[in-house]
């Protein structure tokens, strides 16, 4: 029997060592769970901290003044059709639901949605309107059959503030808000399982890992509706296994805190769906807007499957940049929408058959307005917080009239172009900015900041300060007809050269704009003619202090320096102040300082801020009205007559060119009986560009105003006003025996009262017209 084989003892693994490794086992793994419990109570601690409460940041919202339905508007069946689908309506064949009209030559009727406004809500309704060779001839609501005095329609969406951060803007929605084929159908495509898993889908990876190996690459993911969630709200988009690694226990922490229903009410409005410049579109609701300009609940069939489709790649699948692609991939959603039987075959093919339908521009959504959007902010600069701005959702409803702006942006865009062309001038050489705004209330109703009407950088409507010209001189004139026993508007001015020493030593001789000297000259028509000369002459009588007043009086915000230049307009203004001090002008003296802004409340539609018109008189009705005459005598007889190429010859205007030395600068301003409007033309290197006001400016002036469809100016002399006929040549009083006469308003108890030595009445009187002239 052979000896048993002995185990060298110093092979044999000690005892104690095994119990050495499984106290440090037990050791790492208990460290190793309590880091991992402290991580898990972190990342349950973020999810609730961040997710409960207000859950997102909210930008204000910035609404356009509302169009107003009622007997009388001058609106024919062109008009409001544009105006409607403008607001997202569609024209159908029966009115099935809000956002529906139906239009036919002489009537229309509309399905108007819901809108809760500063005043309170409105209900939807349904009116029928009645249209006639005038416009509007009668509306009633379509259910009582009783006339409706006034139609507030919903306002539009015309941009949002959001931070500049990360530029996200949404439109929150609640869950039973959402059509039923946008809820279910987003679950077909991207989560069949979300009323099943716990946070990630077992199921749904092991699907997706066949699919993969079937097709030799990546064909389908494995991330649910949560962890898409997740991965939007909480954490970047970087594909690492630390991102992955947190995706999934935060989707399984927040299924853990928060029913299927909040997730999903989340995950609608936080989904990025697509880019608008620097803004970032995220959830369905704001995506309703952004690509189709209509509320999420009038989504139909091909919309919401183009939504849905979206979801994949907001970059990859953008419908506006890559219509083909998206195309098919809504097509692809549509046929999985009829495999879980949410559609029938008929509806699916339907649906396919129908085009992309989008809003809006290859660049982007439904028309948004920079220009004014500044406005607004810097409006509600120290007012509101950045962050009231941006997170709270406040409701900014204002005074633009979207075709006031709509009329602004086409005449710039297409003006410039025409005068390049005309004038034989570089292509996109010219720049411009204009502003529109009401007579009497102050209200901005359009704003353009440049040639890109939708670019959002420099806005020159607001910063552009240039020297103004000849728009200085009804203020020159306006101060010197507040003194009715020195001057009236038939005040005989010398067109005569002058030269001034500075206080710098150097000489000032200005010359009129033509080089050319047209001997004495009624003040009206020195005015009319913008003639450099007699306004010198007047300014320099009248004094730089007096005319500075005037200015300030009329809304000028700074300064003006007092030398002799300013009289021919060496100040430097930008669009928005002229048309505040062409505004004081145009409201008879009584100055509103402007706004855009009517009414500012909460995301629940409780008032916050009122922005009521506020009025003062700042300078004389009396003068102001003549100074008001001479400037329709601009347009009739002087540098604004060639608007009445385009413009019918019974429309009574006021206005005033202005140009700057070396043609650098090509302005118009004036006003009819409801609008004021500016015009400014020129290089933003400024540099001559050979165009005068009414060369160059006045071109776009004119063709705004004729699209404005405004009111002409009603002429009714206030009460410190006489009209009289005067002789045009002598400007003493006129009757019928006079062939050049003329009615000419006057301050009460200044106007002449000798008679011309054409009238019939002189005879009377001889030789007095001789005494009169040379008083």
């Amino acid at each position: 029997m052979a000896p048993p084989v002995r185990k060298n003892p110093s092979s044999r693994v000690p005892r104690q060592f095994w119990y050495g490794l499984a106290a440090v086992a037990l050791v790492l793994g208990s460290v190793g769970l309590v880091a991992f419990s402290y991580y898990l109570v972190a990342l349950d601690k973020d999810i609730r901290t961040r997710f409960a409460g207000v859950r997102w940041a909210l930008p204000a919202q910035v609404f356009a003044a509302p169009l107003e339905l009622y007997t009388g508007l001058n609106l024919d069946a062109g008009d409001l059709k544009h105006e409607l689908e403008r607001l997202g309506y569609r024209n159908n064949t029966t009115l099935d639901g809000p956002g529906e009209f139906v239009l036919a030559k002489d009537r229309a009727d509309i399905y108007i949605r819901e809108f809760h406004f500063w005043d309170g809500p409105r209900p939807e309704s349904k009116i029928s309107v009645k249209l006639d060779a005038k416009g509007i001839a009668d509306v009633t609501d379509t259910d009582t059959h009783e006339a409706r005095d006034i139609v507030r329609m919903d306002p539009m969406l015309i941009g949002s503030i959001y931070p500049q951060q990360d530029g996200e803007d949404r439109v929150l929605v609640k869950l039973n808000e959402v059509p039923d084929l946008l809820r279910e159908g987003l679950l077909s495509v991207e989560d069949k399982d979300f009323y099943e898993h716990f946070g990630i889908s077992i199921r749904g990876v092991v699907r997706a890992a066949f699919a993969n190996l079937r097709a030799g690459h990546t064909v389908q993911g494995a991330s649910t509706v949560t962890q898409q969630l997740v991965r939007n709200f909480f954490l970047t988009l970087d594909r690492t296994y630390t991102r992955k690694f947190n995706e999934m226990f935060m989707s399984i922490l927040l299924e853990r805190h928060y029913s299927k229903s909040d997730i999903l009410e989340a995950y609608f409005n936080e989904i990025y769906l697509g880019q608008d410049g620097n803004r970032a579109i995220h959830g369905f609701g704001l995506a309703s807007w952004f690509y189709f300009n209509k509320p999420i609940g009038e989504l139909r069939d091909h919309e919401i499957a183009l939504l849905v489709g979206v979801v994949k790649g907001a970059s990859y699948y953008n419908p506006r940049r890559n219509p083909v692609r998206a195309k098919a991939r809504r097509d692809l959603v549509l046929h999985v929408f009829k495999d879980a039987g949410l559609i029938d075959e008929a509806e699916m093919n339907s649906a396919i058959e129908r085009p992309l339908s989008l809003a809006g521009t290859k660049q982007g959504g439904v028309e948004r307005y920079p220009a004014f959007v500044d406005m607004v902010k810097r409006q509600l600069r120290g007012q509101y917080k950045d962050s009231d701005l941006t997170d709270e959702g406040l409701r900014i409803f204002t005074t633009l009239d979207p075709r006031a702006q709509e009329a602004l942006e086409r005449n710039i865009e297409q003006g410039l172009g025409e005068l390049e062309k005309n004038r034989k001038l570089p292509a996109n050489s010219l720049e411009s900015a204009g502003v529109v705004t009401s007579v009497g209330g102050g209200e901005i109703l359009g704003v353009v900041g440049g040639r890109d009407v939708r670019y959002s950088g420099f806005n020159r409507a607001l910063d552009s300060r240039r020297s103004i010209g000849s728009l200085v001189k009804p203020f020159v004139y306006l101060t010197a007809l507040e003194q009715g026993d020195r001057y009236n508007l038939h005040t005989i001015l010398d067109d005569e050269p002058i030269e001034l020493k500075l206080p710098t030593k150097q000489i000032w001789a200005p010359n009129n704009y033509d080089h050319k000297l047209h001997g004495p000259q009624p003040l009206y028509m020195a005015l009319a003619q913008s003639y450099n000369l007699p306004t010198v002459r007047l300014g320099l009588e009248l004094g730089e202090k007096a005319v500075a007043t005037t200015l300030k009086q009329a809304g000028y915000p700074s300064e003006p320096p007092l030398l002799p230049s300013m009289f021919l307009g060496a100040i430097d203004v930008a669009p928005v102040e002229v048309a505040q001090m062409y505004g004081t002008i145009a409201a008879g003296g009584f100055q509103s300082p402007l706004s855009s802004i009517r009414e500012v409340t909460t995301k629940e539609g409780e008032p916050l801020n009122r922005y009521p018109i506020r009025v003062k008189q700042t300078l004389p009705e009396g003068s102001v009205y003549l100074t008001t005459w001479a400037m329709t005598q601009v347009m009739r007889l002087g540098t604004g007559r060639s608007a009445y190429t385009v413009l019918p010859d019974d429309l009574t205007l006021a206005g005033k060119s202005g140009t700057t030395d070396d043609l650098r600068d090509s302005w118009f301003s004036g006003f009819s009986g409801d609008r004021v409007a500016v015009v400014w033309v020129g290089r933003d290197d400024y540099k001559p560009m050979g165009l005068s006001g009414s060369t160059g400016a006045l071109y776009i002036w004119s063709r705004l105003i004729k699209d404005l469809k405004v009111k002409p100016l009603d002429l009714i002399p206030p009460p410190d006003v006489e009209e009289q006929l005067a002789d045009t040549i002598t400007g003493l009083k006129a009757d019928e025996g006079c062939q050049s006469r003329l009615l000419v308003p006057y301050l009460r108890g200044y106007a002449p009262q000798t008679w011309a030595p054409c009238a019939h009445a002189a005879e009377s009187q001889p030789m007095q017209w001789l005494r009169e002239i040379f008083q």
